[in-house]
């Protein structure tokens, strides 16, 4: 036996407010307790939805956890892991599509905030170019490398090439640290100097590098360093 939330049961508070209220009202839990719809015979979903978030100091931690750990939770099987995998996948696909081809790249703040979400907690740098046209609008994006970033790796040559293909106008340079630490290195300076010259050279010019950490980032632009 399960607890299903009813309409003549406490469990259907959190929907009833979300209707009458909007979704911000609602807490965390009853946040996810509608996600989850039911609890366990000893448990309601709200309880449950409760329990689970207290084991974690943050929903970032919570981001974080596997599928395999969410199922060592007491309560929680493979459905209710599968549902809270699958609701935080979504958010981060949500927050991507803000990258995809056919969005305009407004600012380097709002670009790097996004990119955040998907890069900070990768362990190898990856190198990732987005090709733009004339109003800054993606037309593609590509990761060219993933690994450690040295100057015979980011070539201009195979930067240029892709950028060139594609007709891009110009491009926007982006690699993560895994260490978290957002600070430009000596080779990540001489890296972008090369390749805003190329890009001037041919046309096609680096409009930012962005270098992402742990909640932080870099921008060469806003730096005001590049010419």
């Amino acid at each position: 036996m399960e607890y299903i939330i009813k309409e003549d049961t406490q469990d259907m508070l959190p929907r009833e407010r979300l209707e009458k209220y909007g979704e911000k009202v609602l807490s965390n839990a009853e946040l996810l307790s509608l996600i989850l719809r039911v609890g366990t015979p000893k448990e309601n979903v709200f309880h449950l939805s409760q329990r689970i978030l207290d084991r974690y100091e943050s929903l970032y931690e919570l981001r974080q956890e596997s599928l395999e750990s969410l199922k060592e939770i007491s309560g929680v099987g493979s459905v209710k892991a599968s549902q809270i995998r699958a609701m935080i996948e979504l958010g981060k696909r949500i927050q991507l599509s803000r990258q995809e081809v056919g969005k305009r790249i407004t600012s380097s703040y709002e670009l790097a905030l996004d990119l955040m979400e998907e890069l900070h907690s990768l362990t190898q740098e990856n190198l990732i170019v987005i090709f733009l046209n004339t109003q800054n609008f993606v037309i593609r994006r590509q990761t060219l490398f993933i690994g450690t970033l040295n100057q015979s790796i980011a070539h201009p040559r195979e930067i240029y090439r892709e950028a060139v293909r594609c007709s891009a106008a110009s491009i926007i340079l982006v690699h993560n640290h895994p260490s978290g630490d957002a600070t430009p290195s000596k080779n990540d300076e001489n890296i972008t100097k090369k390749i805003e010259e190329s890009g001037r050279m041919i046309g096609i010019p680096l409009l930012d590098h962005l270098i992402i950490g742990d909640n932080q980032y870099f921008s060469f632009r806003e730096e005001k360093k590049l010419h």
